[in-house]
């Protein structure tokens, strides 16, 4: 009997399925989980000290919502990436003040698990095979931008909720269950809080199920009506886990820097279409080799060849790999029509669509989906969509698989197969001519060479799954793919490197500049500042680390005062990221006495960032392996009392600089406080508490005066004189200022995020 008139074998039991799959995933993981390696760049730099900074406030019995530690003041609650609403990244600070690179490894990882797990339940669900669930499984978990950009944490977090929603969302409509629309409801909003590019495309995927259920088969009207308990039920449970989130960093998108982006922002980080070949070609283009120049765009010999491409991608930007398996089984699908069935049918509609978004600016597609989508103007990558178009690529396949090892996939016609080999030959000439145009031919050959391989492995492997059990066949499928990702996307320059490279960002460093600088600032008074410029990439947030305040940091989003007062950019991790500003133009100024810095690491001599800057305007302490570290012996302290102020236009100032004003004598107002304290008459400030979240200042004022606190203004601070409330004044710029009556008082500052936001949100609304 042909193999494809059989009759279906039965599925291995879940328990079996997962037991593979857990099995399978520690083989691609294990360099990672074994403390091998350890996910670098932004997992570094960005997230592992944002995980820090949570274990520390939770080990001193303080909130994690706001930071001192960098950007003079940073709401930690509004933002994405401070991991304040990752569950599994708060109960790991939870339980542990220091998690350790590999602890945060494996909460990575884990998210890749729960997504894997997600794809082997909407097989299960559906009756497919498990064979192809491990298949697709895999590839969700260790293919295209999962491993490729697995050091982008929150993204990978938040595609990984992406399976689950799908499972609970498909079978609330089909079962008509609102109990499952809860449950979807609950992941989605899990999904939500990421408040990332994926997320909002993930969430755009959920609702193209729900438009797909609705207008696929007949009785519409009763399928809408139907699907109205439980896509209600989903919205209560989403609404509860993401509304408060989603709204605070909306507000603070609207403070910030970056409200939106602009269409040909967001197009220079597009998708090249000629990354696609990574699909099938792991690493084609050279991106994981240090060795190889890389050549696909916008590399130095691409913008030779064809001219600029104009994108702002970082090379594993690119990489889509997903297993050879993964590769031929969306060849075959194509040309078969297996992808087009109408069980899978949803699947390859949204990834089409997905696919157009990622590409940007090289379809007019980006430009309506820009113009008309909400949310897409908040974003400036659409090559973020690879995390999303690679999980629905990979049920795809994993579906094609199922119909291959089940025996339900019909024969293919002389012209299919005719297709397929053509289809083969004609991706292998176009990347090796492509090579010989751009570079050399030879630099495409190899990983030409071991595609070949391995889809010739995928064949055989796929050949002899439909001649053995299901549990064999699944146990071999996922085997083989386990092998195919742990090889070709095993760690690289861009996933994997050595934990010794970070040992810096350990709170327990023996490095010899952050010792120099924690022992200086011990010894100082007034809880001065500290810029760390230009030493390495992974440097900007180490402050969150360990408790030091940081002028700068690593984050796309700042404030918006902020970044008019000081010309702060995302980063200051190379020298020439540090520019100055018309208000700071230079460590001999008197905003760089307001901040309070005292300490300056860099890792050129400072006069070649500064270069205004006179000699013994700042005095050198020492050359460490790192940086050459510095003393600002004007640093004032961060509460000051001051008897005399001015109302000065801020906006004006950003352009024109800091006026002829002592900043020791003179506090400048945006607008006159409400008690007029009368000039002269001294009077001191002291920092009697000072908490992420609450500031206590003990004010002696005989004659009255304002009370400068030179941290950044916020609208969700409030402020009490001795228990009373009172307004906070902006000053300086940016900075907070209260004024006090004459006599000795208490002034306490304290956060309230969710009480400013709803404020916030009121006056947006125009309800106030």
């Amino acid at each position: 009997m042909p193999l494809e008139n059989r009759e279906p074998r039965r599925d291995p039991p879940l328990a079996a399925t997962l037991a593979i799959f857990a099995l399978a995933f520690l083989l691609p993981a294990w360099p990672w989980l074994s403390g091998a390696v350890t996910i670098p760049w932004d997992a570094k730099s960005q997230f592992w000290p944002q995980l820090q900074f949570m274990a520390n406030a939770f080990a001193k019995g303080q909130s994690p919502f706001w930071t001192p530690n960098v950007f003079a003041g940073w709401p930690q609650i509004a933002d994405p990436q401070s991991l304040v609403f990752s569950p599994l990244h708060v109960l790991l600070a939870w339980l542990d003040p220091n998690p350790g690179f590999r602890a945060a490894d494996a909460v990575t990882f884990a998210h890749l698990f729960i997504g894997g797990l997600g794809v082997i339940l909407i097989f299960r669900d559906r009756g497919w095979h498990a064979a192809g669930a491990l298949v697709a499984a895999l590839a969700f978990a260790f293919g295209g931008a999962c491993a490729s950009r697995l050091q982008h944490t929150g993204q990978v977090e938040s595609v990984s909720w992406l399976p689950l929603a799908v499972f609970f969302l498909t079978r609330a409509l089909d079962r008509r269950s609102w109990k499952d629309g809860a449950a979807a409801g609950a992941v989605a909003g899990l999904l939500a809080i990421g408040r990332d590019q994926v997320a909002l495309l993930s969430l755009y995927v959920l609702v193209g199920f729900v438009l797909a259920h609705w207008l696929s088969g007949a009785g519409r009207p009763a399928r809408l009506r139907a699907s109205l308990a439980p896509l209600a039920a989903g919205a209560v449970a989403g609404a509860l886990i993401a509304s408060m989130p989603v709204v605070l960093t909306l507000l603070l998108a609207g403070e910030s820097n970056r409200p939106e982006i602009d269409y040909t922002g967001a197009g220079h980080g597009s998708l090249h279409p000629v990354h696609l070949l990574t699909f099938w070609f792991a690493d084609l283009f050279g991106a994981a080799d240090p060795e190889i120049e890389y050549w696909a765009p916008p590399g130095y010999a691409w913008n030779q060849a064809f001219g600029m491409a104009g994108l702002y991608l970082a090379q594993n930007m690119g990489q889509v790999y997903a297993g050879a398996l993964v590769a031929l089984m969306l060849v075959a699908g194509l040309v078969r029509r297996l992808a087009f069935a109408a069980e899978i049918r949803v699947f390859a509609v949204l990834a089409a669509l997905v696919l157009l978004y990622a590409l940007g600016w090289y379809t007019p597609a980006f430009r309506a989906m820009y113009e008309f989508m909400p949310g897409v103007a908040l974003f400036r990558r659409p090559a973020d969509a690879t995390f999303v178009l690679v999980t629905l690529l990979a049920v795809i396949a994993g579906y094609c698989v199922h119909r291959f090892v089940s025996g339900t996939a019909p024969a293919p016609t002389r012209r299919q197969r005719t297709a397929e080999i053509a289809t083969g030959g004609a991706l292998v000439a176009f990347a090796v001519g492509l090579a010989a145009v751009v570079v050399t031919p030879d630099l495409a050959l190899g990983p030409v060479a071991t595609a070949a391989v391995f889809a010739a492995g995928a064949i055989l492997a796929l050949r002899l799954a439909r001649r053995v059990s299901a549990l064999a066949a699944a146990a071999l499928l996922a085997a083989f793919t386990a092998g195919d990702l742990a090889w070709n996307n095993a760690p690289n320059i861009s996933t994997g490197l050595p934990p010794a490279l970070y040992e810096v960002l350990r709170p327990d460093t023996r490095n010899e500049t952050v010792r120099l600088i924690k022992s200086r600032l011990a010894e100082s008074s007034g809880r001065p500042r500290v810029e760390l410029i230009g030493i390495a990439y992974h440097w900007p947030n180490l402050s969150l680390v360990h408790d030091l305040d940081h002028v700068f940091g690593q984050n796309p989003l700042r404030l918006r005062d902020f970044v008019d007062a000081t010309g702060a950019g995302d980063t200051v991790a190379t020298p020439e990221q540090r520019g100055f500003s018309s208000l700071y133009p230079s460590y001999r100024s008197a905003f760089a006495d307001l901040l309070g810095v005292r300490l300056v690491a860099t890792g050129v001599p400072v006069e070649k960032i500064d270069v205004v800057l006179a000699a013994g305007d700042l005095t050198r302490l020492a050359r460490t392996p790192d940086a050459h570290v510095y003393e600002n012996p004007r640093a004032l302290p961060r509460a000051m009392l001051l008897t005399d102020w001015r109302v000065a236009d801020f906006a004006s100032l950003v352009e024109t600089g800091w006026p002829d004003v002592d900043p020791r004598r003179t506090v400048l107002l945006e607008r006159p406080p409400g008690r007029l304290p009368p000039t002269g008459g001294g009077g001191a400030a002291t920092l009697t508490r000072y908490a992420n979240t609450e500031v206590a200042v003990a004010v002696d004022a005989p004659a009255g005066g304002v009370l400068l606190l030179n941290d950044v203004w916020h609208p969700w601070w409030r402020a009490r004189l001795d228990g009373a409330p009172v307004e906070i004044l902006k000053a300086n710029v940016m900075f907070r200022a209260v004024a006090v009556p004459p006599g000795r008082h208490t002034v306490r500052f304290t956060f309230h995020p969710f009480a400013g936001a709803l404020a916030g949100l009121a006056a947006k609304l125009g309800w106030r």
